[in-house]
């Protein structure tokens, strides 16, 4: 069977589309300068007839390369965003130091759009609309696998991921949550688990402790490659938004609209956040220690930096979300005092100090229920089997 090539195709049209502007900004400058002997390109050998069957495979290698400038560059080098940039999102759209002569012509840009449309890139509609959970089961249950698992049916799927859901008193969110998800995840051609990391009333909500239940018993189900940690209230606009893991961690709720489409604060880790299976235990998960709302993901935030890690996002006309209304929740008032310490635990506070009792375990049509009970008493890991 043929691996999905959804996502690849994604990088490997932006990419050319780079390759473009790039194109296009030399011939602007050339056109415009005045010619001097030292301009002239060197000679090359031309390519072989049978180049190009090689090219397919340059998207992928270009994710941790710069392209850099040729001996006949007529400007600075760092005028121009690197191909790694430009896949992770983070490339300007007008390199610094041009103005808006240098853009692309309408041609290039009408190639690449209708290039990213073939392969079904673009604004997803959202339906934030409720409706039972038993009618987005006989919607989609067919189409899945128990515990609301699914692998691609016509190619074999790059990318393994588990969908980790921390959750308690949000029945009105779950039904609208699941019926976008799971079509949108789909869509991308990945293979994927859901997992609801559902907490026992009687003790203050954790989510970072449920983030870290879910990555443990997750992995008890299948060997996930890449953890999306993912809020219940918020749902993609984008299916350019890819649900995978790339090779820095990646914070995917960039643009989200109740916060007027724009990114908060430049060190935000929080909503949903994507991490490989390594990159999550190399910062021994999330904290423990965060109790009642907010904190847990500044704290995820400094771990990153304090291991050499940098948060990596897509452009927020990409990475962009819509949230459901509900009730804040009351916010933890020694939040501030827990981050301003969390360097001296992060070695010692996360999953290898994780203590919980597993309630119940079941694979439900639309996703794993995982039901948990956390205190701050200690308890063993369990290890009761689904």
């Amino acid at each position: 069977m043929a691996l999905c090539s959804r996502g690849h195709a994604l990088k490997a049209t932006l990419l050319v589309a780079f390759l473009l502007i790039l194109l296009n900004l030399f011939g602007s400058r050339r056109d415009t300068a005045p010619m001097s002997a030292t301009q002239w390109p060197k000679r090359t050998r031309p390519s072989p007839d049978g180049a190009g069957g090689g090219h397919q495979q340059q998207p992928q290698q270009a994710t941790n390369q710069t392209i850099h400038s040729s001996n006949n560059q007529t400007g600075p080098p760092d005028l121009l965003p690197s191909s790694s940039q430009l896949l992770n999102g983070t490339a300007p759209t007008t390199p610094k130091g041009h103005n808006n002569e240098a853009k692309p012509p309408d041609a290039v840009v009408a190639a690449a759009a209708a290039t990213a449309t073939a392969i079904g890139d673009g604004p997803y509609e959202v339906d934030p609309t409720y409706e039972p959970l038993t009618s987005v089961e006989q919607k989609l249950a067919p189409k899945l696998q128990p515990g609301g698992q699914y692998r691609p049916r016509e190619c074999r799927a790059r990318d393994r991921v588990a969908i980790v859901v921390p959750y308690r008193d949000r029945e009105q969110h779950l039904p609208v949550f699941l019926k976008n998800l799971h079509p949108f995840l789909m869509k991308q051609q990945i293979e994927y688990g859901v997992f609801i990391v559902e907490q026992a009333t009687g003790s203050q909500f954790n989510r970072a402790s449920l983030m870290n239940v879910g990555f443990v018993e997750a992995l008890k189900q299948k060997p996930w490659d890449c953890m999306v940690f993912h809020d219940v209230d918020l749902l993609p606009m984008d299916d350019r938004n890819l649900y995978t893991c790339p090779d820095q961690p990646r914070h995917m709720s960039v643009a989200v609209d109740t916060f007027g489409f724009k990114l908060p604060y430049t060190t935000i880790f929080g909503g949903v956040s994507a991490m490989t299976v390594k990159q999550f235990r190399t910062v021994n998960g999330f904290s423990n220690s965060f109790w009642g709302w907010g904190g847990e993901d500044d704290d995820m935030s400094n771990r990153l930096k304090h291991v050499g890690f940098h948060i990596a996002r897509y452009p927020i006309n990409i990475a962009r979300y819509t949230m459901l209304s509900h009730k804040k929740e009351k916010a933890n008032p020694k939040r501030y005092e827990k981050l301003n310490t969390g360097s001296k635990r992060f070695d010692s506070d996360g999953l290898n100090s994780l203590h919980y009792r597993l309630i119940n375990l079941i694979r439900k049509p639309l996703y794993t229920w995982v039901h948990v009970e956390i205190s701050p008493e200690p308890y063993l890991i369990a290890t009761k089997e689904p």
